[in-house]
């Protein structure tokens, strides 16, 4: 059938608008899947974000704990002196010397016994059992958390530097082994700003007293 000049420019019209019509559907779709995409991406991160495996708890520290839909067992909980804490139908359990995932997983044990297929996340909110202490002749003298690598040049810039009369060569650290004993590990300031035995600014361990006479 031959086609006058108006009906073929018709035609044309329509099969550009019927086009431009599915490739606008198409983007959108496109858009949409991508969208969604990420949406997912975006829980997946969330959901696979793991818990600092080394942070051990300690005596003092307190830890957030929630169990979800249970308000009655979502609450900030200390850790006892005996190391252990107390929550509604678990009782007492064991917290210092586990880490927070190791503590989750004992807890989501004990509660199975009374809820069903229970989520628990534990989460340290203070921590108290890691601390050093700075005495002698600081501007702030005092007992500090240690909660990142801290050293001995550090610990004196924390506690507000030297004062005066202070005997920069003879700073020293009071370390408790694990036979109870003390040792004293020697800090020479003096040498240590002259790039002499740098060695010597060692990392501080949880209970060192840094002493600056």
């Amino acid at each position: 059938m031959k086609l006058s000049k108006q009906q073929a420019l018709f035609l044309g019209i329509a099969l550009v608008l019927f086009g431009s019509g599915s490739g606008g559907a198409q983007s959108s779709a496109g858009g949409n899947t991508a969208a969604v995409n990420a949406s997912a991406q975006g829980d997946s991160d969330a959901s696979s974000k793991a818990h600092d495996d080394k942070f051990v708890i300690g005596n003092d520290d307190v830890l957030a704990i929630s169990v979800w839909k249970e308000p009655d067992l979502t609450k900030s909980v200390p850790v006892r002196s005996d190391g252990k804490i107390s929550l509604p139908l678990v009782g007492e359990t064991q917290a210092s010397g586990k880490t927070p995932l190791q503590l989750e997983h004992d807890l989501t044990e004990k509660l199975k016994g009374f809820i069903t297929a229970p989520q628990v996340n534990v989460t340290v909110e203070k921590v108290n059992s890691r601390k050093f202490n700075v005495l002698g002749e600081v501007t702030k003298p005092g007992s500090y958390p240690l909660t990142t690598t801290t050293t001995i040049m550090d610990s004196i810039a924390i506690a507000g530097g030297f004062r005066d009369f202070a005997k920069k060569s003879g700073v020293y650290v009071l370390r408790k082994n694990t036979d109870g004993q003390e040792s004293r590990l020697k800090f020479n300031y003096k040498d240590f700003i002259k790039g002499k035995d740098v060695a010597q600014n060692i990392k501080l361990e949880p209970n060192d007293t840094v002493i600056v006479p």
